[in-house]
């Protein structure tokens, strides 16, 4: 096991700090906020956007100096004057290259590093988020969708600072003077050099904009395909088992299909812009060989100079088609970012109450006081209607009922998955809305239906609530759950690996994992949702005797369809419409002869006796 996290609270301290940041800004712009985030790197942001301007200084150096140097290997020739000049222009022009890439590779540098750090805080952020959503949330929003936010919209904001807020520099100082030393040098030449900019810009900007809107729907596309993906591999036993391969490969080759022509028309959208962009420029480019040719001949400019405006032309083609990359940046961060800051900034309807304190369980007695309850998606339905019970330590209570009537809503309850919509639900005299969930779930131990497993060992998947149990506490509750045995046949015993979600276990040992890894945290009340519903009958047997001996001092619930998992409790109530129809001990119900004592007719009486009395 892990060692204690002592040393950790500092490192924990930053991520929240990290989390905090990311959910500040609430109810600014989505540009705004995400400028936000980008300056709490206030360092690295200077040095990016300072060694931008010094590298745009060296890059339009450049063609002055190849000028100057073309003109004076001219002379050189012309004269066989001496090369000292041309040497010295040369080294020049060899330093500003030198410099120029030097303060590039810085600017990429920290501008990526801006991206990665703001990646860092909004990846805590989403991934804290999504701890704390209830269960209403995660009921409705499919877990694919989730993924899609937390990689690719996610991804969209990260690189707003290097793709798009820092290009506003970068090509405002090379487009703008790179013009102006142009139209300085010679306005007809400048403006015919510059002919090209305002088509391209408007060029590369609309084909971006159009490759951003169907980006937006390829992203959907493809977050289908996931959700293809995702739910053949999580159900590769049922399409198996059903022979559906057939069937799923279909589902997948329409979606991919799907994805593929619109992947084709945003090819056709880039090849075209390209093709006129490029064309555009070399026509530029001639008129300016053109005229320059002639006013060279003329002796009204030199060929330096023709050369430093062919080379501004080759330094500004790239700035002026990042103008649509720049834009596409500010459309991609304010789409992903609407999305992203959209579940960032969803409410969470179970949280701490102001004020809420730490629950002071003593006993552990448990009440439903008249407990109505309705899903947020449906509030007018009520699932439970006037519920009422009360359990104490040591006392079992058990909820049988037909499918749908609301006996694992009760389960849910307990630990505050969902809110009552009426009534109250209290744990030692304290409504359960009134303390800290930490505290509460710390008290309230529930297996669930579905016996989850993470793909770790049996020992970490035992110890999930307490990471830091020690072994003979975890053997423990290995033991009471009737797993120890099997554990210890394993060649690697308790650390052994499972497979994901359990695979390499069948269900009843699912099952009595998950039993173990309530047991081993000790709460005050213990819920079983049908948890033993994949057990054998002789197993079931000795995990209730072992349950018992440890919930002497502890309320234990048991719901469940089957009775002999729930003959024993002190009190039964038996569920149906989410009311409760009859309640007692297992021999009161049977003498009641009602809904009960049907059930127990249908499921545990012998078929000779149910022919007989008919």
């Amino acid at each position: 096991m892990q060692a204690h996290p002592t040393g950790s609270a500092e490192r924990r301290e930053v991520s929240f700090a990290h989390v905090r940041a990311a959910h500040a800004g609430q109810g600014q712009g989505t540009i705004r906020r995400i400028i936000g985030l980008t300056l709490r790197h206030p360092w690295q942001v200077a040095i990016a956007l300072g060694s931008t301007v010094v590298a745009v200084s060296f890059q339009l150096s450049i063609p002055i100096l190849l000028g100057q140097a073309v003109d004076q290997a001219q002379g050189v020739l012309e004269s066989n004057a001496g090369t000292s000049a041309l040497v010295m222009t040369g080294l020049m022009l060899l330093g500003a290259s030198v410099m120029r890439g030097i303060f590039t590779l810085l600017q990429n540098y920290y501008a990526e590093a801006v991206g990665h750090h703001t990646g860092h805080e909004l990846r805590l952020a989403v991934y804290e988020k999504i701890q704390r959503l209830p269960f209403s949330f995660h009921d409705k929003v499919h877990s694919g969708d989730l993924i899609t936010v937390g990689m690719l919209d996610l991804e969209g904001v990260r690189v707003f600072f290097s793709t798009a807020l820092l290009r506003v520099v970068l090509l405002g100082m090379l487009i703008g003077l790179g013009a102006y030393l142009l139209i300085s040098t010679d306005l007809v030449l400048g403006l015919l050099a510059l002919s090209f900019v305002p088509f391209v810009a408007w060029r590369s900007s609309a084909s971006q904009l159009q490759l951003r809107a169907t980006w937006l729907t390829l992203q959907d596309k493809l977050q289908v395909l996931s959700r293809v993906m995702e739910e053949n591999l999580g159900g590769i036993r049922v399409v198996r088992a059903f022979a559906g391969g057939r069937h799923e490969m279909e589902k997948f080759e329409r979606a991919s299909a799907d994805a593929l022509l619109l992947q084709h028309e945003r090819v056709i959208l880039r090849v075209r812009a390209t093709s006129m962009m490029t064309f555009s420029f070399f026509l530029s480019m001639g008129l300016v060989l053109l005229v320059g040719g002639e006013k060279v001949i003329a002796g009204e400019m030199t060929v330096g100079t023709l050369t430093s405006f062919l080379t501004f032309m080759t330094i500004l083609q790239m700035p002026v088609r990042q103008l649509g990359l720049m834009v596409n940046g500010f459309a991609r961060a304010s789409t992903c970012g609407a999305r992203l800051f959209a579940l960032l900034d969803t409410d969470v309807e179970i949280r701490d109450r102001p004020g809420a304190r730490p629950l002071a369980a003593e006993s552990g007695e448990l009440r439903f006081e008249n407990v109505d309850f309705a899903y947020p998606s449906d509030p007018t339905r009520l699932i439970l209607k006037g519920v009422s019970f009360a359990a104490r330590p040591g006392e079992t209570v058990g909820i049988v009922g037909p499918p749908g009537s609301g006996k694992s809503t009760i389960a849910h309850l307990i630990p505050r998955f969902y809110d009552v919509t009426g009534g109250a639900i209290t744990l030692d005299g304290q409504d359960i809305r009134e303390v800290t969930l930490e505290s509460l779930r710390a008290r309230v131990g529930v297996v669930q239906q579905d016996p989850f497993l993470f793909t770790t060992t049996i020992e970490n998947n035992i110890a999930y609530g307490d990471p830091w149990a020690k072994e003979p506490r975890i053997e423990r509750a290995a033991e009471s759950a009737q797993l120890h045995n099997y554990v210890m046949g394993l060649p690697a015993g308790y650390k052994t690996v499972v497979g994901e979600r359990g695979a390499s276990l069948s269900g009843g040992q699912r099952q009595r994992l998950t039993i173990a890894r309530a047991l081993v945290l000790r709460p005050s009340v213990l819920v079983f949702d049908d948890s033993t519903a994949a057990i054998d009958a002789g197993t079931e047997f000795r995990i209730r005797s072992a349950i018992k001996r440890f919930a002497k001092d502890r309320v234990t619930l048991v719901i469940s369809h089957r009775l002999g998992a729930l003959m024993h409790a002190d009190q039964i109530l038996f569920i149906e419409n989410g009311e409760v129809l009859e309640r007692g001990t297992h021999d009161e119900l049977l003498a009641l002869g009602g809904r009960y004592r049907a059930l127990y007719d249908l499921q545990v009486r012998p078929e000779a006796d149910l022919r007989e009395a008919g």
